[in-house]
C-alpha cells in the first residue's frame, strides 16, 4: 500500500505512528481547514465526554466493590469473554443489558498473552486469567459463555492458536466465529479466498492486486517487475512490509526470509492519491479515507488526514462478498488504494480484530455490542433451573424419594395406580380350599402328591407385584 503527494506539515495533524495489533482504534487525523477544526472539537468534546463516563462507570465500580455487591447477579448471568487490550473498558457497553428477560452479561476482558484454557468433552472450557487492575494482579478462573475476539489471532512473534483449539474444543460460540477467526491465520490464505471472489466476480466487479506467493526463499529468483511491496511471513500494522526497489535489493530481502523460514509476498508497488477503508459490523457500514500528509509510502506510519466518505454501492457489495467468506464474517473490514489514474486496487481483508477510525468509535463498538447481544441471545440458553432453584428442588427431591420409599415398603402398591388384582387359585389350591373347615377355623396342613406337607392361608393376597 502507497501514497502520495507532497510532504506537508501542520499543526493540526495528528500523529499515527505504528501501533501493534492490539490496538483497536486509531485515532482520527484532521486536514488543515476550518471544518476540520471543528470536527477536532467535537472528537476533542467527544472523548471528555467517554473519558467522564468511563470515570462514573469505575466509581460506580469503586462503591461496588466496597459495598461487596456484584454488578451481575452470580445466578442468573452469562459470561461474556472479551479479548482485546486495557485501552477500551468493554463492560461499560454491556452495562444494563439482560438476555431472556432477566440475565445479566457478565464481562470478563483480558489479551490473549494474559489466558491459559483447558477444555474437556464432559465440562467444556475453562478459561484461568491473570490481569493487572490498578497494580494489583487479578487472578480467576471461569467459563465462558461467549467470546468476543478483538485481537489478531497470530502476528509477528505472536500465535495463539492454542488457545483458539481450547475453545474450540468446548464448543463456545463467539464472533468472529472461531471457524473464522482460524482461517485468518495466514494471509496468503485469506487472499487465495479473495481471488476466488476475483474470479467469479470479473477482474472489473471485484478489482484485486496482482500478488505473487514465495513459500521459501529458494524460490525467490526475481519479481515480475519493479518496484515492489515485499510482505514477510503474518504481520500487522506495517510490520515485515518492505519496498524493494530493485533485484539486488529483492536478492537481499529472500536471504532475509530465508534466516526468517517463513513465506513472503510481492505485489506491484502503485503510487497512490490515498487508501480506503470499509468496513461491516452488523449491518452497519462505514468507509473511510486516508491520505498521508507526512511523505510515507505506508499511510498508516506518520501522519495522515482521515476523512468518513459516502458508502458507494460497489464497495457495499465487495463487503458483502467478502462477509461470506468462512460460512460468514459478522465483522470485517477492506483495505483499498487508490492510484493516481482513479483505479481502485483491493489489497486486504480484516476480521473482527479490524481498527476502528475516526469520530464515530464510540458507535462502531455500541454497534459491536448490539451485535454480541443478539448473538449471546441466540446461543445463550439459560438452563432449565437456575443454581438456586436448582439446589431447592434436589432437597425436595431427595427429601420425597425417601417418603416414596418409606411408604412404598409399607403400603407395597405402585406409584400412580392402583393394587394389582390378585391372579385366581390353580385347580390343587382350589381343592385344598374345598377341604378347609369354616372360618375361623385354621387351616389343616395337606401333602401334595410327592408326600411333602404343604399349608394353605386364608389371607387374600393383596398388592402382590407381577
Amino acid at each position: 500500500m502507497s501514497s502520495g503527494g507532497p510532504p506537508n506539515s501542520g499543526d493540526l495533524s495528528l500523529n499515527l505512528s505504528k501501533q501493534s495489533s492490539r490496538t483497536t482504534s486509531a485515532p482520527s487525523s484532521p486536514a488543515k481547514t476550518r471544518e476540520s477544526l471543528l470536527q477536532r472539537v467535537q472528537s476533542l468534546t467527544g472523548v471528555a465526554r467517554d473519558q467522564g463516563a468511563s470515570l462514573i462507570g469505575n466509581v460506580g465500580a469503586a462503591v461496588t466493590g466496597a459495598t461487596g455487591r456484584p454488578v451481575f447477579n452470580k445466578d442468573r448471568c452469562f459470561t461474556l469473554l472479551v479479548i482485546d487490550d486495557q485501552n477500551t473498558d468493554w463492560s461499560k457497553y454491556f452495562r444494563g443489558r439482560r438476555l431472556h428477560g432477566d440475565f445479566d452479561i457478565r464481562v470478563e476482558q483480558a489479551e490473549f498473552k494474559e489466558l491459559s484454557v483447558t477444555a474437556s468433552s464432559e465440562t467444556g472450557t475453562t478459561v484461568s486469567m491473570g490481569v493487572y487492575r490498578n497494580g494489583t494482579k487479578v487472578v480467576r478462573s471461569f467459563k465462558p459463555d461467549f467470546v468476543l475476539i478483538r485481537q489478531n489471532l497470530r502476528d509477528a512473534g505472536e500465535d495463539n492458536k492454542n488457545l483458539l483449539l481450547g475453545f474450540k474444543f468446548g464448543g463456545v460460540p463467539s464472533i468472529n466465529t472461531l471457524h473464522a477467526v482460524y482461517n485468518f491465520q495466514d494471509k496468503p490464505w485469506v487472499f487465495a479466498h479473495l481471488l476466488q471472489i476475483q474470479r467469479r466476480l470479473g477482474k472489473e466487479n471485484f478489482p484485486l492486486i496482482d500478488q505473487t506467493y514465495y513459500p521459501n526463499f529458494r524460490e525467490m529468483l526475481t519479481a515480475p517487475r519493479f518496484p515492489v511491496v515485499f510482505k514477510i511471513g503474518h504481520a500487522h500494522s506495517g510490520l515485515g512490509k518492505v519496498k524493494v526497489e530493485n533485484n539486488a535489493d529483492f536478492q537481499d530481502m529472500a536471504s532475509v526470509v530465508a534466516v526468517a523460514n517463513t513465506y513472503c509476498t510481492t505485489e506491484p508497488y502503485v503510487d497512490s492519491k490515498y487508501d480506503i477503508h470499509v468496513q461491516k459490523i452488523g449491518d452497519n457500514y462505514k468507509s473511510f479515507m486516508r491520505k498521508s500528509i507526512s511523505g510515507n509510502w505506508k499511510t498508516n506510519t506518520g501522519s495522515a488526514m482521515l476523512e468518513q466518505i459516502q458508502m458507494p454501492d460497489r464497495y457495499k457489495m465487495w463487503l458483502d462478498e467478502v462477509a461470506a467468506m468462512f460460512g460468514g464474517l459478522d465483522i470485517c473490514a477492506l483495505e483499498m488504494i487508490v492510484a493516481r489514474d482513479g483505479r481502485e486496487y483491493i489489497i486486504e481483508v480484516n476480521d473482527s480484530a479490524l481498527s476502528l477510525m475516526g469520530d464515530s468509535q464510540e458507535e462502531d463498538r455500541r454497534h459491536i455490542a448490539d451485535l454480541v447481544t443478539q448473538k449471546m441471545q441466540q446461543f445463550c440458553r439459560p438452563s432449565t433451573l437456575t443454581k438456586t432453584a436448582s439446589r431447592t428442588s434436589m432437597s425436595s427431591m431427595q427429601s420425597g424419594s425417601m417418603g416414596g420409599s418409606m411408604s412404598g415398603s409399607m403400603v407395597g402398591s405402585t406409584v400412580g395406580g392402583a393394587p394389582p388384582v390378585p391372579s385366581s387359585p390353580t385347580g390343587e389350591e382350589r381343592s385344598a380350599l374345598a377341604d378347609l373347615p369354616a372360618t375361623g377355623a385354621s387351616p389343616q396342613p395337606r401333602r401334595d402328591s410327592q408326600g411333602k406337607s404343604r399349608r394353605y392361608s386364608l389371607q387374600p393376597q393383596r398388592n402382590v407385584m407381577y
